[in-house]
């Protein structure tokens, strides 16, 4: 006869190793906070308080740490997320998204930081970056409705520059290559997508 485990004991199996991966995942993204952009396993089961083996039973590689790490990430981002009304005038539009913007890319950047020094070699990482183009490109989509239907042919080509201006790789080269404030990294930002959506037919 095969045994059959009382529900409560698989409830509080399946609780306690969601703890552990979520203990997993803080511990990972505390760590690149904290300047270490390439943190080892060691370092990270230390960091949790549970043993290496520990680590490896709950993600069987990096990439799958990846992806768990980079969901919670998004979920912070989701949580810092606020909606921009679509009626606002152009111009409020343009200075809510390039604040949110910078306030979200803050957010992100030890991870993204580290995300750039790893991506090369990782499909994970870079399916991670895919998502975060995927929202803000829905974003523009949505905002810059009435903006964009003005583009005619052009539309796509405007889109992938909004879209260019307003994440990560711009928005180091503003922070980290020309050593701008956030302030400034996002007027810079701002006078972009203005400029871009002056004359949305421009091509």
């Amino acid at each position: 006869m095969s045994r059959v485990e009382a529900p409560g004991r698989v409830d509080g199996r399946t609780a306690r190793a969601e703890r552990t991966r979520a203990a997993i995942v803080e511990a990972h993204l505390a760590l690149i906070s904290e300047g270490d952009l390439r943190p080892t396993g060691e370092r990270i089961a230390e960091r949790a308080g549970i043993s290496l083996r520990t680590l490896w039973t709950n993600f069987k590689d990096m990439e799958t740490l990846f992806e768990a790490s980079g969901d919670e990430v998004l979920r912070q981002q989701d949580a810092a997320y606020r909606p921009i009304p679509s009626t606002l005038p152009l111009a409020k539009r343009v200075d809510a998204f390039c604040r949110q913007r910078a306030r979200l890319l803050q957010l992100i950047a030890p991870s993204a930081r580290a995300a750039q020094m790893r991506e090369p070699v990782s499909e994970q990482l870079h399916r991670n970056r895919l998502k975060h183009v995927d929202r803000v490109r829905d974003e523009v989509g949505q905002l810059f409705a009435a903006e964009l239907a003005q583009a005619g042919p052009g539309r796509d080509q405007l889109v992938h520059a909004l879209v260019a201006a307003s994440m990560w790789p711009a928005w180091s080269m503003l922070r980290d290559g020309l050593g701008l404030g956030v302030d400034q990294a996002r007027a810079v930002m701002a006078r972009t997508v203005a400029a871009l959506l002056a004359d949305p037919a421009a091509r």
